[in-house]
């Protein structure tokens, strides 16, 4: 069984930062998404395991960087320029793929999530 831990979410001002952490398993591709009230979970980013293919959802492209560090299992999303509509909870997702996936059904194990509120 794949356990996944995130942490680093928080209250923060507008145009802040954040770095979220994800313990992982190391074994494919991971992903981080988002679920703010009363909508759908959202991919957010997703890296290969090596780390060097990545992809962005539009909405964080340039602000949002996803990046992991293998000898610590550990998958890091860093935030800049944070915006009130970034908030939401954040979630860290394994796939058995070895590519980057953006969908929701392409996640097998799932943390619990982590709070990111940005006040104006």
């Amino acid at each position: 069984q794949v356990q996944l831990v995130e942490s680093g979410g928080g209250l923060v001002q507008a145009g802040g930062s954040l770095r979220l952490s994800c313990a992982a398993s190391g074994r494919y591709a991971m992903g981080w998404f988002r679920q703010a009230p009363g909508k759908d979970r959202e991919f957010v980013a997703a890296t290969s395991w090596s780390g060097g293919s990545t992809y962005y959802a539009d909405s964080v492209k340039g602000r949002f960087t996803i990046f992991r560090d293998n000898a610590k299992n550990t998958v890091y999303l860093q935030m800049n320029n944070l915006k009130p509509e970034d908030t939401a909870v954040y979630y860290c997702a394994d796939t058995t793929y070895g590519n980057p996936r953006y969908k929701v059904g392409e996640y097998d194990y799932w943390g619990q999530g982590t709070q990111v509120t940005v006040s104006s």
